[in-house]
């Protein structure tokens, strides 16, 4: 598959998933995220690897990520976005989000899914909103899953 990538000024946003600093994503989301707190590196690997991912570089360094779990027919959910803090305030998370949103493989989908605690005000510029109908979605939740790869990856 073909890699988007998008410049401005000293910075890069990136679909090449050779170029992801794997490392760097498993450091934040196991130690600074608070949704995939503990999330062993295996499983990092294997979501980036089934997943159209997207990388924020300021020259070679990785300083942020979104990840898109998509049918890219009908469906699409947005995780693991970040920048690293010493990069925030600069806009960067918007022009990632603008990325994502205008990827040409994620377009004319019907529904968009995220989980957030605290970025309400980033997302809604996006158009996403609180669900309309909470009562008819479900989930299958696991939190204590990443402890449970730990004790599997160690027999």
């Amino acid at each position: 598959m073909h890699a988007s990538e998008w410049r401005r000024a000293n910075f890069e946003i990136t679909t090449d998933q050779a170029r992801l600093d794997l490392d760097k994503i498993h450091a934040f989301l196991a130690l600074q995220s608070n949704w995939a707190k503990d999330i062993t590196r295996p499983t990092v690997e294997k979501s980036v690897r089934n997943s159209l991912c997207f990388g924020l570089f300021h020259g070679r360094d990785q300083v942020g990520f979104a990840r898109v779990i998509s049918d890219r027919a009908t469906i699409a959910y947005l995780g693991d976005v970040f920048v690293l803090p010493e990069y925030r305030g600069r806009g960067l998370a918007k022009w990632l989000m603008d990325c994502v949103i205008s990827h040409p493989d994620l377009q004319n989908l019907r529904r968009w899914i995220l989980v957030t605690d605290d970025a309400h005000g980033l997302y809604r510029k996006y158009g996403f909103t609180p669900l309309a109908s909470p009562e008819s979605f479900m989930e299958l939740h696991n939190p204590e899953v990443y402890k449970l790869d730990d004790v599997i990856s160690s027999d």
